[in-house]
């Protein structure tokens, strides 16, 4: 299966979500009643309050399009005006162009996937030829470093871990040793997952970010924050937390597949303007892939029998 029949079918809840009403809307013109339901909607797929603002003034001033074979182009090109807007390089470019080591840190709260997205990120780069190492900074889980060493000898992968309960500054210390003398090309850290209103958690990532940085100027080269794409608008309020803490440079958003509200990816994008690197849209491992904006939109508002 390709990837965007793959993306469609992950976003097959979302899409339901607005399916119907934008049906509705082709067929009946701009009839204030389905323009209404259009517009509770897009809402309820937490497309976000300011976004559907833009998307229903432009259809009620532009209308849909009649004279390409698409006649949902009006929406997809604004909601891709609002991707445009944001750095899109991919995490394999990325690696690809700068330092060796390259430092990824990993950040968001429990339950998100972050352990799981750093394996499939292992994964991605050993397969294109790098040289991976995993730091599993998670010392409160013991499951969380099982799972990262299961991973790890799975692919290939060294892990650096300490026993539970000890010092995740400590843990990545030693970890970006072990990565310069065996000259890894990128070094991926797994860290605990933390309420992001939590003072002294964050304090403890911070303490992490302040290590990396001292023993490796200009790293962490990455702050990957991982969201649950089926908290919704929830993830937005975790996003500006940790932005704030510690500088994201950039968003994998995983579950998408899991929930009604997939259309959070365009509210994320319009209010904080941070890379999306990476969703996820299934359990397998070919299921994280990298963020492309036309595909995403192509997905989301994709109707059987649209074209014409």
């Amino acid at each position: 299966m390709g990837w965007l029949q793959r993306l469609q079918d992950g976003l097959t809840k979302t899409r339901k979500n607005v399916e119907g009403s934008l049906k509705r809307l082709l067929g009946s013109g701009p009839d204030p009643a389905v323009l209404e339901e259009v517009e509770e909607a897009l809402l309820g797929a937490d497309v976000g309050v300011r976004v559907v603002e833009r998307l229903m003034e432009q259809i009620r001033t532009e209308g849909f399009s009649t004279d390409s074979d698409d006649p949902l182009h009006p929406f997809k090109r604004t909601l891709l005006d609002i991707f445009q807007t944001i750095p899109s390089e991919s995490l394999d470019i990325l690696i690809q162009q700068g330092p060796r080591p390259y430092v990824i840190l990993t950040v968001g709260i429990n339950g998100v996937g972050k352990t799981t997205t750093v394996a499939k990120l292992g994964k991605r780069f050993k397969q294109a030829g790098h040289q991976p190492l995993f730091v599993a900074a998670d010392t409160f889980r013991a499951a969380a470093t099982e799972q990262l060493e299961i991973w790890g000898n799975r692919i290939g992968v060294d892990v650096i871990r300490h026993k539970q309960g000890a010092d995740p500054a400590a843990v990545v210390f030693d970890g970006l040793a072990a990565a310069k003398s065996r000259k890894s090309d990128v070094v991926l850290i797994d860290t605990a997952g933390r309420l992001h209103t939590k003072v002294n958690l964050m304090q403890e990532i911070q303490k992490i970010k302040r290590v990396i940085t001292r023993e490796l100027p200009g790293a962490p080269h990455e702050v990957l924050l991982t969201l649950d794409g089926t908290l919704g608008q929830n993830t937005i309020a975790q996003a500006k937390q940790f932005h704030e803490s510690l500088g994201v440079t950039g968003l994998a958003l995983t579950k998408l597949d899991g929930t009604a509200r997939g259309g959070v990816v365009v509210a994320i994008a319009e209010e904080l303007k941070i890379p999306i690197r990476l969703i996820g849209v299934g359990e397998g491992e070919d299921d994280l892939q990298n963020f492309q904006a036309k595909e995403f939109i192509d997905a989301l508002l994709h109707i059987e029998n649209s074209t014409r």
